[in-house]
């Protein structure tokens, strides 16, 4: 009998299946706080955008606060493997490192981010929950900035002033965009900020 060779339309492994859906469920959830709010983003729309089935999400996130908790981080890691990638263009150059941080407080990771900070104000079980990921979220990304920027400028006394008051002053700024869309590559602020960076680290 002649060898029959494997069918392209094969199923993927178990494993890859559920990683897969794992994926979609976690992007449409991103979406949903991104684009509609923390309060449009129920599991039941969650489940419309992905296509899955509501048993396949809840059975990997058990309450729709685990679910949008989960979106973010998956959204953020997905951000810092960008930042990651800039050293190559940006290491050493205080300007260009700048203006990749500044970038990464534009699109759906900050407008998701920002609704369930919000919503996490008046809900204690939310808040409690959201601490721990984004403690160490927060640590990966001042790591991946010190990459961004080099091992000499790390190295400065001051940087990890600048970075705190960097990310302190764009995450303020970038929350007027919210209500006032524009193009943040021309904000007058980038100006500003090159300018402290390059006098803290001379």
């Amino acid at each position: 009998m002649p060898n029959t060779p494997p069918s392209s339309a094969a199923p993927m492994p178990v494993q890859q299946r559920a990683w897969d859906t794992r994926t979609r469920i976690l992007e449409a959830a991103v979406a949903c706080l991104a684009e509609e709010g923390y309060a449009a983003a129920t599991t039941s729309r969650v489940q419309s955008r992905s296509g899955v089935s509501r048993g396949s999400i809840l059975h990997q996130f058990p309450s729709r606060d685990d679910l949008l908790i989960a979106a973010v981080q998956h959204l953020a890691t997905a951000r810092t493997a960008d930042l990651d990638g800039q050293p190559e263009r940006t290491v050493g150059d205080v300007d260009a490192s700048i203006e990749a941080l500044w970038d990464t407080l534009h699109g759906p990771l900050f407008a998701a981010t920002l609704e369930l900070w919000v919503a996490a104000k008046n809900n204690p079980g939310l808040a409690a929950a959201l601490a721990p990921p984004e403690h160490d979220l927060g640590r990966i990304i001042r790591t991946a900035i010190a990459d961004m920027f080099g091992p000499d400028l790390a190295a400065h006394e001051r940087f990890g002033d600048l970075t705190s008051l960097l990310l302190t002053s764009m995450r303020g700024v970038a929350l007027t965009y919210t209500f006032e869309p524009r193009d943040h590559r021309s904000d007058p602020n980038l100006d500003v900020w090159k300018r402290l960076a390059r006098t803290y680290l001379p």
